[in-house]
């Protein structure tokens, strides 16, 4: 059997939950696009042909009818439901809990639909086309199965003017990831950023750091990793915050770095990242995609 071509993991399992629903998503474009049309558009051209969409069951007939069935003339399209009850064994959902278990289940959930290399990114990201090429190629090379790699931004390319972010910050050692830390709380202050943790205390954090913005790239291998580590956290975790515990996707990637089960190339991207993390943002990535229009780097109408 010969050596599958990378996939795309697209988590889009919140995705139009701040709008009220799919179609309530605001257009970034006078033709109608969202950013993930974008994203696929950019992978498309990197090469990517198989793309996974991991949503709630409840969502999928509206997803389909807005994304799915039109990206199947370009894609092989699979859907993989995160679901709350989708646990390992000895574990069970606490009375009263509807917050979904975070990005680290939500990919463990591919389990047993994606069995090779694949890149992951969240549905409401616009990430940039380098970012996609760099990790096809990347993903296309490998052949060592505990080889990761991650697409890492300056964090003054993706802050705002309009209140904090949440972004993972990571430490590198020549070209390799050490860890990542999660800052809940980022503020922007002139070209670099500061970051607190109890809304008192503030440090600085410098405009050219690095951070994830969960763009990765994986072997198959990750998914018995997250699924194998998922039971332990969850036992911890679960009684002491029973109803918004989560198991993030960089805590299995800095257990797998701590003991060396794994490795993390830091691919840099030097272009801007955008999101609508508040409402304001819209206008920025708006402008940033008319900008990307009148340079050629998207035709109006993407695909034609």
């Amino acid at each position: 059997m010969g050596r599958q071509n990378p996939s795309l993991v697209i988590m889009a399992e919140g995705m139009g939950s701040r709008f009220g629903g799919l179609k309530q998503i605001e257009p970034v474009d006078p033709e109608g696009h969202i950013i993930i049309d974008f994203s696929l558009f950019d992978a498309w051209r990197a090469g990517f042909r198989d793309v996974v969409f991991i949503i709630k069951r409840e969502m999928e007939a509206e997803f389909r009818e807005c994304f799915g069935d039109r990206m199947e003339r370009y894609f092989h399209a699979s859907y993989v439901f995160q679901e709350l009850e989708r646990l390992p064994e000895g574990i069970s959902v606490p009375a009263g809990r509807a917050k979904p278990w975070g990005t680290g289940h939500a990919l463990a959930c591919c389990k047993g639909v994606v069995n090779g290399p694949f890149a992951v990114i969240n549905a409401d990201d616009f990430y940039g086309r380098t970012a996609f090429s760099e990790i096809y190629s990347f993903l296309e090379a490998q052949t060592d199965a505990s080889k990761y790699a991650m697409v890492g931004y300056r964090l003054k390319n993706t802050v705002t003017e309009f209140g904090s972010v949440a972004r993972g910050v990571c430490e590198i050692e020549n070209g390799m990831l050490t860890g990542v830390t999660e800052r809940t709380k980022i503020y922007k202050k002139g070209a670099d950023a500061e970051y607190t943790e109890d809304g008192v205390q503030f440090f600085p954090l410098a405009g050219d750091t690095i951070v994830s913005m969960n763009l990765w790239g994986f072997s198959a291998r990750v998914l018995d990793e997250l699924w194998n580590r998922m039971g332990a956290f969850l036992n911890d975790a679960i009684p002491a915050n029973p109803l918004k515990c989560e198991y993030f996707l960089p805590f299995v990637v800095n257990a797998q770095l701590a003991d060396k089960s794994a490795s993390v190339q830091v691919l840099p991207c030097e272009e801007a990242w955008y999101g609508v993390t508040y409402r304001e943002d819209l206008d920025s990535v708006r402008e940033a995609v008319a900008r990307m229009k009148t340079e050629g780097i998207y035709t109006q109408a993407l695909w034609t």
